[in-house]
């Protein structure tokens, strides 16, 4: 499973960059002392009408700053440069987790803020994004079951399928068996080393054609925990949350109940559940270079045969 995949620089060489410090002691040796037999400036002829004296002297460190450029070019170069391909590979099997999400319209109530569902939906993504080794589905459910993404890796997709959710998008009621069973259904293939399902629910098991005994009976046998959380305060909820099955589910499966009776509450359960199903991942590193050095040559070479030009043009323009 491929976790991480980025490039970046490196030098294979990079004890040639000491060299660089002869560059500035260079140019300053070139302005204080004259080469032997060079010309001084007082002696040159002076420049053409028109032409300020100023160009002349930057046409007479012309190639001196071409070679000095080429020198430095070399150098990087000697250094090699490369660009690097570096990815990590999971060589153990993290978990498989199935979200079950009840979009039922009384998730639509105003005691979380801005209501039960957004509430649920923002801590949802934080769970995912906290989970980068793991498979994770999503299921949303009320008066029946869908299957909105199964295990995956693709957090990018997990995130926009979750903001997706609406109330009401599905039949009226709460079919807590039916989801289960959807879940299960998806997780009974898998070969993770833990199988996981958080179901998130305000109300009780009123519809559907599995009953919720059945649904966790399945679920255990397959060794799939649940951990059951309910959510909402008992202020404004038409139907409460059925604690004792909850509790009931979670306990069958090997996982455990929670009641969130506001954000913060929903938050702390989902970091408990977080700590409590954590995986030690053993991952492998790769790297691969390819190496960079040749635009610095060819620019090196470019700049040792710039001062040439002037003369080759010179020579070809005479009649």
């Amino acid at each position: 499973m491929n976790l991480l995949a980025e490039s970046f620089p490196n030098l294979a060489d990079p004890l040639w960059l000491v060299l660089l410090a002869l560059v500035p002691w260079l140019a300053w040796r070139h302005h204080r002392r004259p080469a032997e037999g060079a010309l001084l400036y007082s002696r040159l002829p002076a420049a053409p009408a028109g032409r300020p004296t100023a160009t002349a002297a930057w046409r007479l460190h012309l190639p001196f700053y071409s070679r000095l450029a080429a020198f430095t070019l070399l150098i990087l170069a000697l250094a090699r440069p490369q660009v690097g391909y570096a990815w990590e590979e999971s060589l153990t099997e993290g978990i498989d987790i199935q979200i079950v999400l009840d979009v039922s319209g009384s998730m639509a109530i105003e005691d979380f803020r801005p209501n039960r569902l957004t509430a649920a939906k923002e801590v949802v993504k934080g769970f995912i994004a906290g989970r980068p080794g793991d498979r994770i589905g999503l299921v949303a459910f009320s008066g029946s079951a869908v299957t909105k993404a199964p295990a995956t890796t693709d957090r990018q997709m997990l995130r926009f399928l979750v903001d997706s959710l609406q109330t009401d998008e599905l039949s009226e009621g709460t079919a807590i068996g039916v989801a289960l069973a959807t879940a299960a259904s998806r997780l009974q293939g898998s070969e993770a080393e833990s199988r996981v399902i958080v179901l998130v629910t305000d109300g009780v098991n009123n519809i559907g054609e599995i009953d919720p005994g059945s649904a966790t009976a399945l679920c255990a046998g397959l060794g799939i925990r649940v951990y059951t959380i309910g959510v909402g305060t008992e202020r404004g909820v038409p139907v409460p949350v059925d604690t004792a099955l909850l509790n009931e589910i979670a306990e069958r499966t090997g996982g455990r109940f929670y009641l969130a009776r506001n954000r913060r509450a929903l938050d702390g359960v989902f970091s408990e559940i977080d700590r409590l199903e954590k995986t030690e991942l053993e991952v492998k590193r790769f790297v691969r270079y390819q190496e960079a050095f040749q635009p610095l040559a060819w620019m090196a070479l470019a700049l040792i045969l710039l001062p040439l030009v002037p003369a080759t043009l010179e020579l070809t323009a005479q009649p």
